[in-house]
């Protein structure tokens, strides 16, 4: 089975030493009691929990999975009891408002927490991750009076919400879906149609459930733009707030899935469910992105928690499993082989691993700081700026980050050779539970083309050239640092590399709209290389400047560089590949004809 130990000296050297929270915090309106004490005993407090709660239910939860029985799921062994456990410490509600329940932190903190949850139990994580969703959602754009009917159950975690977008025949093009909101006279609708891979949509966790759901109005216009966003709760709600009777939202079946058994994927049916509008009419999407937002990130939580876990059970199999002897000359001499963590390609594995972990959790948490500056900024202009950075790097977070996810779980699974591939070590659970990452809230190809084709094309390079001008000022401060130069040098290297490709791949499209689409899955692979090596600069930066202090944990920060030097030298370049993929014709793309896929 696999263990999971919380990675909390990580975890505060990004956020105290490297993005220096605690003076982030200070400057915040809603930081007041996000002092230094404060988060370590949230830390200690949510590790305990994750760890000792959280981590042996995990293999559980996938053995088990959830059953379905005449519309009711029941979820695996342990969930519930946990459930009751992450309600009474108040968890669900840490940054979210006092005057629903919550305790009014930072919104970063409430990150840190997902991070350890999802790493210790991907699919018990879900359902109170959804609900972060839901909550949000209602938050920027509910009334004050739906404030105050749901938020307060959700805030308490004693309700959970969805998300509901999809249906059998359109997937991820929302404009052909046909749930229709008829209107009621009393100014409510009542919905009706079937949405499916709902994650979390049905449970014995809690007793109500608060779908959002997106349907059309009669007359509305067709595709995207005649979509509007509706609240319909499974039961429904008094002007008190108290569940009243059921609301016709009902379960179908639940998927049989490839991993996350342990979460019920959904299907719902609304049969003249009552809904209120949330929003204004015909701008649902435009709302639900809020959710689909808060998910994506959420997601990109589940590449790091797949790189962190396979790598903290990678190293000690590593270290204890002896087969050959090193090239370099024994290195166990009185074992029958050589450890494995000998051999330079396990190295490789494990090294890839570190990287793609330590280097996620520094690119997620600035941008859970820039979420902080988008709610509680000091002027509209530092709010401005934050959600326009955040924007523009969602789908690198989400596609990279899963993408190196996925592979470093992979290399937990080759590390353990065929022991990997057998369920007693847990290492194919993880390949299993984080392929889904790829796929859900857009896919990888979904995310790049919203990269290039909304955040660069569309919005005339302005977000672009922000965030690389960041970049870049970064490298020169750095260029002329011993220690750090070498650093700054690459960093600058692939950032003009990385504008040339975008000024030219605009110029080609200029002539074949397909270069776009040809080119966004390279381009997005290489803006999460440039954006990774950013932050491995910052982090080398911090440890060379710690060294000099001499701290009583040296080895951390000789690994951070260490670590460092290996991004820079062997992963940092698979940029360069990307770049050559993406100057490819499109025409070794797109000209074969369709009757030639079948010619074998």
């Amino acid at each position: 089975m696999a263990t999971f130990k919380a990675p909390t000296r990580d975890i505060k050297f990004v956020i105290n030493e490297v993005l220096d929270f605690p003076s982030h915090y200070a400057a915040l309106p809603c930081g007041e009691d996000a002092t230094p004490d404060m988060i370590d005993a949230i830390l200690t407090e949510c590790a305990k929990f994750c760890e000792e709660v959280l981590s042996p239910l995990n293999q559980v939860g996938d053995q088990q999975g959830c059953t379905f029985d005449n519309g009711k799921v029941t979820t695996p062994e342990g969930f519930k009891e946990a459930y009751d456990q992450w309600i009474a410490g108040g968890w669900q509600g840490l940054s979210h408002p006092a005057e629903y329940g919550g305790q009014g932190l930072p919104v970063s903190l409430g990150l840190l927490k997902s991070e350890l949850v999802g790493t210790a139990n991907w699919a018990w994580g879900m359902y109170p991750g959804l609900s972060l969703g839901a909550m949000n959602t209602l938050y920027v754009h509910g009334t004050d009076e739906q404030k105050m009917r749901y938020l307060p159950k959700l805030t308490s975690a004693e309700w959970t919400g969805t998300m509901c977008l999809t249906e059998a025949h359109c997937g991820s093009d929302l404009g052909q879906m046909r749930t229709r909101a008829v209107p009621n006279e009393d100014g409510s609708y009542a919905l009706t149609g079937t949405k499916i891979f709902i994650s979390s949509g049905e449970h014995d966790l809690t007793y109500n459930i608060v779908h959002i759901v997106l349907a059309r109005t009669p007359n509305a216009p067709e595709g995207t733009k005649g979509i509007s966003l509706f609240i319909v709760p499974k039961f429904h709600i008094d002007e008190d707030g108290e569940m009243g009777d059921f609301n016709n939202v009902s379960c179908g079946s639940i998927e049989h899935k490839m991993g996350i058994h342990g979460n019920a994927t959904a299907v719902i049916n609304f049969d003249g469910s009552k809904g209120y509008m949330l929003g204004a009419e015909n701008d649902g999407l435009a709302c639900m992105f809020t959710f689909m937002n808060t998910a994506r990130v959420g997601t990109a939580i589940q590449g790091v928690a797949a790189s962190e876990l396979a790598y903290q059970n990678s190293v000690p199999y590593a270290m204890d499993r002896y087969s050959m002897r090193s090239l370099s000359g024994h290195k166990n001499p009185d074992k029958p082989g050589d450890a494995i963590i000998h051999h330079p390609d396990v190295r490789r594995m494990l090294l890839t691993q570190k990287a793609f972990a330590e280097g996620g959790r520094a690119m997620l948490y600035d941008a859970a700081r820039q979420a902080d500056i988008m709610m509680y900024g000091n002027s509209e202009e530092d709010r401005a700026n934050a959600d326009n950075l955040l924007g523009f790097v969602t789908p690198i977070l989400k596609a990279f980050l899963t993408e190196t996810g996925i592979e470093s779980a992979n290399y937990g699974m080759q590390v353990y050779g065929g022991h990997g591939y057998i369920g007693e070590h847990g290492m194919e659970q993880i390949v299993r539970d984080a392929r889904i990452s790829t796929l859900y809230e857009g896919t990888t190809g979904i995310q790049a083309m919203d990269l290039l084709g909304r955040k660069v094309i569309l919005d005339g390079l302005k977000l672009y050239r922000s965030f690389s001008k960041r970049l870049y000022s970064y490298g020169f401060s750095i260029l002329f640092k011993r220690g750090r130069s070498k650093y700054g040098r690459k960093l600058l290297a692939h950032t003009f590399r990385w504008n040339r490709l975008c000024i030219g791949l605009l110029i080609r499209a200029s002539r074949n709209r397909d270069a776009v689409g040809a080119g966004s899955y390279d381009f997005l692979m290489i803006s999460g290389y440039i954006t990774m090596a950013f932050f491995w600069a910052r982090m080398a930066d911090t440890a060379l400047e710690k060294l000099k202090q001499n701290p009583e944990d040296r080895a951390f920060y000789e690994a951070k560089l260490e670590t460092a030097e290996f991004f820079f030298e062997r992963l940092l370049p698979r940029a360069i590949g990307h770049a050559e993929a993406m100057r490819g014709s499109v025409g070794s793309m797109m000209d074969m004809p369709l009757d030639h896929f079948n010619v074998r």
